[in-house]
């Protein structure tokens, strides 16, 4: 009779080393490529925040909401350097902004896909909180596919949560993971909560920072109306065969608007535009792209018991 030998169970101290090596090996794979922000306003107010620099020819991310009211930033590496940027272009939509530096000869951090990041992950934040420069502080992904509202009332879609402690001075730097990948901005904390902070998602910094990068803004479609979301009456989603059970109602029409000028009227319950359903104030949003600007969409509307449609040309925002 053969006896079965269990494997022995890891020590406290055995798990502490491996977690201490995830946090340095996280820390020490963007040390270098981190960036502490300083900025005067245009009315001579300071400011500070934190960046990552990734690309080989100098573009360092960083928060919208850091560099908007700015022109110039000076940016602070970690051996003592410092160099004075220019701000290529932010988007408050996203809360992601760009800065460029001639920093050609830096080593440069690599964004990860942050799709592929799983609730419980050790994630690691590098920043400058309260002007204390490359600080490290570590924590999990808490949830993902979270939304938080952005500076023009819009919604930061698939943000990351996480209880890595962050400060003001934090935004912008990055959410790094073990294996030195960043896949997010670090971006707001709940002031009067601990461990509730966010980070805007890499996958979602990459695409803006491309756009900031070539146009100097993220072009989005307008409409010109105000909404709200509301129920759409059941008798009318059976009578019409609505994919959806809920739209937006129109709350006012500004003048000389493609809204206006397309027949839109306030009190039509939207629920579609061209094939896509609009069930919420924010598929609106996220539906009017800057593909759409410009172009001839059709927008489907309930008025008086009918649906019907009208054309409108949406104008960049």
């Amino acid at each position: 009779m053969t006896t079965e030998t269990r494997p022995e169970a890891a020590s406290e101290e055995d798990i502490l080393d491996a977690y201490s090596r995830a946090v340095v090996n996280a820390a020490d794979s963007v040390r270098d490529s981190v960036v502490s922000l300083s900025m005067k306003s245009r009315r001579g107010r300071s400011g500070i925040g934190s960046g990552i620099l990734y690309t080989s020819d100098g573009h360092i991310l960083t928060n919208s909401h850091v560099v908007e009211s700015t022109k110039q930033v000076t940016a602070s590496f970690a051996d003592g350097s410092q160099m004075v940027g220019a701000v290529v272009g932010h988007d408050p939509t996203t809360d992601i902004g760009v800065v460029k530096v001639d920093a050609s000869s830096r080593p440069v951090a690599a964004l990860g896909d942050s799709s592929k990041l799983v609730v419980g992950q050790l994630v690691v934040a590098v920043g400058s909180p309260h002007a204390l420069e490359h600080t490290v502080t570590a924590g999990v992904v808490s949830a993902l596919g979270r939304g938080l509202r952005a500076k023009d009332g819009r919604l930061i879609e698939n943000v990351i949560q996480t209880d890595a402690a962050l400060n003001p001075g934090n935004s912008g730097g990055p959410l790094v993971t073990s294996g030195g990948q960043v896949v997010g901005i670090n971006t707001a904390v709940m002031p009067w909560a601990q461990g509730l902070s966010f980070a805007v998602p890499a996958n979602t910094a990459r695409w803006v920072s491309a756009t900031l990068i070539e146009h100097g803004v993220v072009r989005r479609g307008y409409l010109g109306i105000s909404v709200h979301t509301v129920n759409v009456p059941p008798e009318f989603v059976s009578k019409f065969g609505l994919p959806t059970s809920t739209g937006v109602r129109v709350e006012g029409v500004e003048s000389g608007t493609p809204a206006e000028a397309g027949g839109v009227k306030e009190g039509d319950i939207l629920i579609a535009l061209e094939k896509d359903p609009v069930t919420t104030t924010d598929s609106l949003h996220r539906l009017l792209t800057g593909d759409l600007v410009g172009k001839r969409v059709h927008l489907a509307l309930l008025r008086d018991g009918e649906l019907f449609s009208v054309i409108v040309e949406p104008v960049q925002l």
